[in-house]
């Protein structure tokens, strides 16, 4: 009877390790063989985001230093639209809520049809918020808010497009996995994927309060 009673805690206990195996996912135990592997993957992510991280960061501190450096042209409170940006902050927020409900559906679930639809809820906001984005940058230019107008708005076009630009890369990452999980299925490539777009896809909501604090708000002040 105590032989009988072993096996199960020990299945339960290997079960629990795999599920805490990666943070946020679970690769599940179809797929225990590659977890090393995928854990390499998500390493090597990781350290390709703090380079990312040091980017924005210079970007950062040159947008400081330059927010004197108009050159008699347009300034913050000139181009802002407060009302658009903080739209777009909306948007990106509750994008990084629905990746995190899709994280939920695909560890807790493996619910296809759930994860597919947090995902192309995350994908539709990811797009609203670049075409808010995007309708900014035209108003700005419009009203005399180019990058070579002077040095603050050649450190501020330097900083917010490529953040955008990030989104946009992301949204495209967003659309091929979309396309691997029809085709392919839960996978550990797809699942894997998700996991990588998902550290990407939170570390840009916060490199996007960034902006909105200190570019946004702090350019008002």
């Amino acid at each position: 009877m105590s032989q009988n009673n072993v096996i199960p805690i020990e299945h339960n206990a290997t079960q629990d390790a795999q599920k805490t195996r990666h943070p946020g996912l679970n690769l599940g135990p179809a797929h225990a063989h590659e977890e090393d592997t995928r854990e390499e993957m998500v390493f090597g992510f990781w350290v390709f985001m703090m380079s990312d991280l040091i980017i924005f960061g210079l970007l950062f501190a040159t947008y400081v230093t330059m927010l004197g450096g108009t050159a008699g042209g347009p300034g913050p409170s000139e181009l802002f639209e407060m009302k658009s940006a903080f739209i777009e902050t909306m948007l990106l927020l509750a994008s990084s809520f629905t990746f995190g409900m899709a994280s939920l559906a695909l560890k807790y679930r493996e619910d296809r049809t759930r994860l597919v639809f947090w995902l192309v809820v995350t994908l539709l906001l990811g797009v609203a918020f670049l075409f808010f984005e995007l309708k900014d940058f035209h108003t700005m230019f419009d009203n005399g808010g180019v990058p070579s107008r002077s040095g603050y708005l050649s450190a501020f076009f330097s900083l917010v497009p490529l953040h955008g630009l990030h989104v946009t890369g992301a949204c495209i990452w967003l659309v091929a996995l979309l396309g691997q999980l029809a085709v392919y299925g839960l996978d550990a490539p797809v699942k894997t994927g998700i996991l990588r777009l998902a550290i990407l896809w939170h570390f840009l909501d916060i490199v996007w309060i960034g902006i909105f604090s200190l570019v946004y708000l702090g350019g008002l002040s």
